[in-house]
């Protein structure tokens, strides 16, 4: 794996698989490695956050780390000064930096010029933590995502790249449901396709979910975004009951939080016995932990 976490896309399957067991280990209590034993490990914050938040600074505190946060307009990034400067400096201070971005490029800027681990905790373009512990969740209900159809629905956005780039690494078949205007790229689609990926784009919902064994969705409307008419045009790719019983009956649901009842999804779902979003937003925290061991560990 390399020395940073940007994206799924610049690991390889062995590596990826390798996170995985240990994150299911160490939830188990098989394992506990401490691999931040007297580092410091600093988080920047340049949208708000629970579960990035918490996950990260408990995770690090499991490994034995000092967590420090940084809001990013306490800092003099947010003055102008250039991030190489910061990351060179941060790197003199601190073992590994988490950043939560509004711009990917910051994070790509980042580790272009910190001597240290770079950890994507989300940006406009992707986030892979998030997909990682999707993958996880979905180990635990399936023991294995390989074989097994994955049914997006809504807009593209940074989680559905994620999970584009996951579809490259991990053998399953993606679906993806939405209206044509808000599909991915399909150079981006067809980059993934090319290197072995099982994608295919739907603008019938409830095509997508016939037989499908997970079905995913985000909010329509991410911090930064305008609404627009977002909810007027994604009305028709709501996960609701009747949605989800075209796919099997051991079907289950995720949604990355937070969610907005009645427009993404229902209560009745979202609520229900087959929603695992619970169990998938603890598992930020062990996947997370995992992946800052391999980085300190190679």
């Amino acid at each position: 794996m390399s020395v940073n976490f940007i994206d799924i896309a610049d690991y390889n399957t062995k590596d990826l698989k390798k996170v995985l067991l240990l994150a299911h280990q160490m939830k188990s209590g098989l394992v506990s490695p401490t691999p931040l034993l007297e580092k410091t490990v600093a988080m920047i914050f340049e949208k708000s956050s629970t579960r990035t938040r918490i996950s990260f600074e408990v995770a690090i505190k499991q490994l034995g780390g000092t967590p420090l946060i940084l809001n990013s307009d306490d800092m003099q990034l947010s003055r102008g000064e250039p991030i190489a400067d910061t990351a060179r400096v941060m790197s003199r201070y601190v073992d590994a930096i988490m950043i939560r971005a509004l711009s990917h490029q910051t994070i790509l800027d980042f580790s272009e010029n910190a001597g240290i681990p770079i950890i994507n905790g989300l940006s406009n373009l992707s986030h892979p933590c998030q997909i990682m512990a999707d993958i996880m969740t979905i180990e635990e209900n399936f023991n294995s995502i390989e074989g097994l159809t994955i049914s997006w629905f809504g807009d593209s956005n940074n989680v559905l790249k994620s999970w584009i780039d996951a579809a490259m690494k991990f053998r399953f078949y993606l679906r993806i449901a939405s209206p044509k205007r808000y599909q991915p790229d399909k150079h981006l689609v067809q980059e993934a396709i090319d290197v072995g990926a099982k994608i295919e784009l739907f603008e019938d919902s409830r095509v997508a979910a016939q037989d499908a064994n997970v079905l995913v969705t985000d909010v329509w409307v991410s911090m930064g975004d305008q609404e627009g008419t977002r909810l007027r045009d994604l009305r028709a790719y709501q996960v609701h009951k009747e949605l989800f019983e075209l796919a099997r009956y051991d079907a289950i649901f995720l949604h990355c939080l937070p969610a907005i009842r009645g427009n993404e999804v229902t209560a009745e779902v979202i609520d229900g016995p087959q929603s695992k979003i619970i169990d998938q937003a603890e598992n930020r925290l062990h996947v997370q932990k995992a992946i800052m061991c391999h980085l300190f560990e190679t």
